[in-house]
């Protein structure tokens, strides 16, 4: 029975958070295969190393975070944006635009430095704290305010500017 309940424990786990988790990794990537082969395997981890402990969101994203640094120092090349994923909820047009300006978002997010990326993204991403993005970026609570802050006004600005 208690192994059901830890089943049942973690699929409400994974279906409360795969659609925010998943969002993170796009912004942090471009990438829909590797956001999803992230997500997959950030999950997967999660369960095989921690099913028996309380589900904990900064544990999550500290584990896709970490999945993501280690597809970078494999890859060491940068991902492009791959094609759009087939919309076939109503109209198209109207989902043309949106698709394109997410492709406008996501490759504005890509003029941010790194760091100010990751922060941006948890900080959008997720029911994330700053005091959890705190934890899982290994910096202060008032340093994730400021630099999620200038992230945004960096972002607004690469966006207005149109350079992308």
């Amino acid at each position: 029975m208690r192994y059901t309940s830890n089943v049942d424990k973690y699929r409400a786990f994974y279906s409360e958070h795969k659609d925010k988790l998943f969002a993170y990794l796009m912004r942090m990537t471009a990438d829909y295969y590797l956001s999803s082969d992230i997500m997959q395997e950030s999950f997967t981890r999660y369960l095989e190393h921690y099913s028996q402990e309380p589900p904990s969101l900064p544990l999550l994203y500290t584990i896709a975070r970490n999945a993501l640094l280690d597809h970078a120092r494999r890859e060491r090349h940068k991902t492009e944006l791959e094609g759009d994923q087939a919309d076939c909820s109503g109209d198209q047009e109207q989902a043309l635009m949106v698709r394109q300006e997410y492709r406008h978002v996501l490759l504005a997010m890509k003029e941010l430095e790194k760091d100010e990326r990751d922060l941006l993204a948890l900080a959008v991403s997720g029911d994330l704290s700053y005091r959890e993005i705190a934890s899982i970026a290994g910096i202060s609570k008032a340093n994730v305010k400021v630099k999620v802050h200038r992230a945004r006004l960096k972002l607004k600005e690469v966006i207005h500017r149109g350079d992308i």
